[in-house]
């Protein structure tokens, strides 16, 4: 890994500026547990084939899981579910222990009231600083009409629907 003359501070701040949706990635440990993180580096890639992409932490204990498995699900969090970001924010098992979650079709342990999964398999993986870059080939997408979370400037905050107007 080379070093930077940026200061990680800086550019945590500048990026926080930018505001993105809040995600929970989840995949099944080797004891069939769930296993997950929280991502606010996540993008769709690609129409066709349809892939996107998320970036989990080298130092992620989930990481290892997501690549043997190479199977996971992509949470985009509803409004209110600060606290689910928040415990898959943070290190441990203990945090996610008596959460409700139930197993897809494909194998995927997906969580309750999102505003939308994405299931995926694992497509390809690549080197990026400290975190890996995951691009999942779309499997499976479950989406509701939910507002979702969004997290900007060090905080989250709820994004209501937007309101069409009638033509």
């Amino acid at each position: 890994m080379t070093s930077s003359s940026i200061d990680p501070t800086e550019f945590r701040t500048a990026m926080a500026g930018f505001p993105s949706g809040v995600t929970v990635v989840t995949t099944l440990d080797t004891e069939g547990a769930i296993a997950g993180f929280t991502a606010s580096a996540f993008s769709s890639l690609s129409l066709d084939p349809a892939l996107v992409l998320v970036c989990p932490a080298l130092t992620s204990a989930t990481y290892p899981h997501l690549v043997s498995r190479q199977s996971f699900a992509i949470h985009i969090l509803a409004a209110g579910q600060q606290d689910l970001a928040m415990a898959f924010a943070s290190k441990g098992t203990e945090k996610i222990a008596g959460l409700d979650w139930t197993l897809s079709e494909l194998g995927n342990p997906i969580l309750p009231g999102v505003a939308c999964v994405i299931e995926c398999t694992l497509w390809r993986e690549y080197e990026g600083g400290d975190h890996a870059i995951v691009i999942g080939a779309v499997q499976r997408i479950g989406l509701t009409d939910s507002p979702v979370l969004i997290y900007h400037k060090g905080s989250m905050t709820d994004h209501p629907s937007p309101v069409l107007e009638a033509a």
